[in-house]
């Protein structure tokens, strides 16, 4: 279990997250993607390489290691930045129950 949880104060890092999801990040928000990388496994949100460099898709994780990643049908990426914005937005969904509206997830919607 995470020691640490999600808190209404953690939105701030949200706009930092959507403007460089790749790199180095803030130790805050740093602090909220190690939440979000943690805990639980099954039925996470993670990016299924179609095509290095090219193609995603959007995946859950099995809930022991070692069996298939099943993948969310219809949901496919061309940016890797979109991509990990919306498994971003995905798991703090799932962590908060909030959903996130921000402006450069629906300029990159994707497809469902």
């Amino acid at each position: 279990m995470n020691r640490y949880s999600l808190q209404p104060e953690d939105k701030r890092f949200i706009d930092e997250f959507m403007r460089n999801p790749i790199g180095h990040h803030s130790p805050g928000l740093q602090r909220v993607l190690n939440v979000m990388r943690g805990g639980e496994l099954e039925g996470k949100y993670v990016l299924v390489i179609l095509q290095p460099y090219r193609r995603w898709a959007l995946g859950r994780l099995p809930a022991r290691r070692g069996e298939p990643i099943s993948l969310v049908e219809g949901v496919e990426y061309k940016c890797q930045l979109q991509a990990e914005r919306d498994v971003f937005a995905r798991r703090w969904k799932d962590l908060t129950g909030e959903d996130i509206d921000h402006e450069l997830i629906r300029e990159g919607a994707v497809n469902a």
